[in-house]
């Protein structure tokens, strides 16, 4: 079954305008409460990122799930996957995560987690979808939720963090700026870091509910860029607004995206003996990744891109490590979804065994010259369907046979066709991919 609301990454849109408004919220949240409970007793973590809107909407949920008999655990701002690995924690039923991700502030949605710190199974996500068509009721007086607050979300999140490397590691003597785009990051990253003896200069870390993902974080690298050669700093790090996702910057400013991190994790583990199977990509991610990863022996598959088709792939081959180039990076090892924290303290132990700098470690993978054009469309039939594009792709893809890659495709988040083409000549590259997006825009029109 299609499903009405959830999209690939939860339920998202413009602050306002349905169904991210109050009165869907508690809609939802009623509906969640109710198949979370017909499961059992029900006990539901809710979390969110820095954008004013989450207040509006916490308070929406909270009210939805109470009235359901749901238990209901405020977090507070807090990064997507510390809900995640909280949820699990605590024994919750579900986790709900308020976050538009690397979004702007007038963007929100709404993210779920299962029992298990785990995206939702399609059938609990299509149980509240048929509960949100159905007139919403109150349980008895004696039944109605309790709400909590959990005070010490913060420091259990930073404990965990720091066990994911060995213990006795120290960082002393590494310079890093983060970059914390404003975000749900903002507290904990910056103590992790420190914690762990690092020298720290943090950006982006001052949240004032509008000014998320605003020109800073892993969507906009200039600042971080600038900031690592101010500070003769040894990397830079950048997380998006719920912290879900990472890029770095070398000593050089060169910004260093999710392929050649998951390509550096991925070669640790290697080294280690500790790679169990080999890695999961995806549509988007670079030819090279593949190319380098080929080079040790190491299979790669290319899942939808999402990183919930991410997990499901490495679930099914039961591998460890999969991510995408925009810095969602899983590390099975250690948690049950991208964490973008996990991920880079995992590129700064690789970075630490091998005694190597960012810059050095990153040059066994060479990237494909890779061209993205993002081109909005205003619903109805998809462009993609349109004959004139699909001959064009086709002829492009013909071309470039044996040599390169082009892929269209919708975004599962916002109303936008992806126009990528990969290959060994950028001015080629550049120019297909061009022609293509400028078609896209003509039969959008």
């Amino acid at each position: 079954m299609s499903k009405k609301y959830f999209g690939t990454d939860g339920i998202r849109g413009r602050v306002g305008q349905y169904p991210i408004t109050p009165d869907f919220m508690l809609k939802l949240g009623w509906a969640a409460g109710m198949a979370f409970r017909s499961m059992g007793a029900c006990k539901v973590l809710v979390g969110k990122d820095t954008r004013i809107s989450g207040y509006m909407f916490e308070s929406a949920l909270e009210a939805g799930l109470t009235s359901a008999g749901a238990d209901v655990m405020l977090l507070g701002p807090m990064p997507t996957p510390a809900i995640a690995y909280l949820t699990r924690t605590f024994h919750a039923e579900a986790g709900i995560v308020i976050s538009a991700s690397h979004n702007p502030h007038d963007d929100n949605g709404i993210k779920f987690f299962s029992g298990k710190g785990t995206k939702l199974p399609d059938e609990v996500e299509l149980m509240i979808e048929e509960l949100l068509d159905t007139p919403m009721t109150v349980v008895e007086s004696s039944k109605i939720g309790k709400v909590s607050r959990i005070n010490d979300a913060s420091g259990r999140y930073i404990e965990f963090c720091k066990s994911s490397v060995p213990a006795g590691t120290s960082f002393a003597g590494l310079k890093i700026v983060l970059d914390c785009a404003h975000g749900a990051t903002y507290k904990v990253a910056p103590s992790v870091f420190r914690e762990l003896g690092a020298d720290v200069v943090v950006l982006s870390a001052h949240p004032n509910g509008l000014n998320i993902n605003d020109n800073c974080g892993s969507t906009h690298m200039a600042p971080l860029q600038a900031a690592v050669l101010a500070e003769h700093a040894d990397l830079g790090i950048a997380f998006d607004g719920d912290g879900d996702r990472v890029q770095m910057v070398d000593h050089t400013g060169a910004v260093v995206d999710g392929d050649e991190l998951l390509f550096i994790i991925a070669r640790d583990l290697q080294e280690r003996g500790k790679l169990q199977g080999g890695v999961v990509g995806t549509l988007m991610s670079n030819l090279g990744l593949e190319l380098a990863l080929a080079d040790l022996a190491i299979p790669f598959v290319r899942a939808n891109v999402g990183d919930r088709y991410v997990i499901s792939e490495l679930l099914e081959r039961d591998w460890l490590v999969g991510g995408e180039n925009s810095g969602h990076i899983v590390c099975f090892s250690h948690t049950t979804t991208g964490d973008a924290i996990i991920a880079a303290l995992q590129v700064l132990m690789a970075l630490k065994r091998r005694s190597e700098g960012l810059a050095q470690s990153r040059q066994a993978l060479r990237k494909c010259p890779q061209v993205l054009i993002n081109v909005r469309f205003g619903g109805g039939v998809s462009p993609l369907e349109h004959p004139t594009v699909k001959e064009a792709s086709d002829r492009v893809t013909q071309a470039m046979a044996g040599r390169g890659r082009v892929l269209l495709r919708k975004s599962g988040t916002e109303p936008l066709v992806r126009v990528m083409v990969e290959g060994e000549d950028e001015i080629q590259v550049r120019d297909y991919a061009e022609e293509l997006a400028k078609l896209v825009t003509e039969v959008s029109a």
